[in-house]
């Protein structure tokens, strides 16, 4: 079920920190503040060892913490929205967040300083499948901004690893990407990043941190210490520079240069994507909520209390 890292910790284990168990959907540059807590050792101050284990997939990564293989997963919200609706007694429950909004930039062959989402209209665009967090919310911002999706021709076929090398085999007119993906192809392919869909989508818990209902209820502690570790990664990636914030994460990403490192972050930035602090709101819970509901992925509200602890 899982892949290890490359990145590998190479400081002096310590008999005196907490190990955790951390299984990540994907290794991305949009999910910065957490790898900023990481380097800048804000989990090691908080006596935190954290085991980072790439777990592709958010059904994976909720599969692997309902079966103790990690102690918190870290994926969108929603995946522990469908275990508790699947009445599952020890059910998942997110202690913290990081990212507020959709991670994708639609990325076209050509440039265009003025494309908005009317543009699409009569062509096609790849966004991975259907029901995925990354269509859903693609089609949400459509919707937000007023365009009928059956005015654009959305490929579902091709699966969420697969679409960069479809969209440079000349499959479709735009795709939806992630960094680092979108800056690597722009300048390796020749190809543009036109838009990013979260500022059209709107906020919502995206990729939150959440565990077992009995591991937060035993480990109180634990949790406040991983959350102001989490803390200490937002508060410096939104209050630095994006070449400094590249420095410090450089690691995570070995085959990334500085330069692009930081127009990736720059990316994020620009789109505002990361929350203040690692309190998950109550109005972001009920637009991703009201997603689901509008495409029939749950049945019914459940109320955020149940799915949400903020401490």
């Amino acid at each position: 079920m899982f892949m290890l890292l490359t990145y590998k910790d190479n400081k002096k284990k310590s008999k005196d920190l907490d190990t955790i168990k951390l299984a990540e959907v994907t290794h991305s540059v949009f999910y910065t503040p957490l790898y900023v807590a990481i380097e800048n050792n804000y989990f090691r101050e908080n006596k935190i060892d954290i085991d980072l284990i790439l777990t592709s997939g958010a059904d994976k990564v909720s599969a692997a913490v309902l079966s103790k293989d990690v102690n918190i997963g870290f994926a969108g919200l929603e995946s522990a929205m469908y275990v508790y609706e699947g009445g599952e007694k020890d059910y998942l429950k997110a202690f913290s967040g990081l990212t507020k909004r959709d991670g994708q930039f639609i990325v076209g062959r050509v440039n265009s300083y003025n494309f908005s989402l009317e543009d699409l209209k009569g062509k096609e665009i790849l966004v991975g499948r259907k029901g995925g967090m990354p269509a859903l919310n693609f089609i949400n911002a459509l919707k937000n901004e007023g365009i009928d999706i059956n005015d654009v021709n959305i490929n579902y076929q091709i699966d969420f690893a697969s679409l960069g090398g479809a969209f440079i085999g000349g499959t479709g007119d735009y795709v939806n990407l992630f960094e680092p993906t979108v800056t690597l192809l722009s300048k390796d392919a020749n190809l543009y990043n036109l838009l990013p869909i979260g500022k059209y989508s709107g906020e919502m818990p995206y990729t939150v941190f959440y565990a077992r209902k009995s591991f937060i209820e035993k480990n109180k502690d634990l949790i406040n210490r991983f959350n102001d570790a989490i803390d200490k990664g937002l508060e410096y990636t939104l209050n630095n520079n994006s070449k400094d914030i590249a420095k410090v994460i450089s690691s995570q990403f070995p085959d990334i240069s500085i330069n692009d490192l930081t127009k990736m972050i720059d990316n994020y930035k620009n789109a505002d994507s990361w929350i203040s602090n690692h309190n998950i709101s109550k109005s972001s819970y009920n637009n991703l909520e009201q997603l689901l509901i509008s495409n029939n992925l749950i049945k019914n509200p459940i109320p955020f209390n149940k799915i949400v602890v903020n401490e």
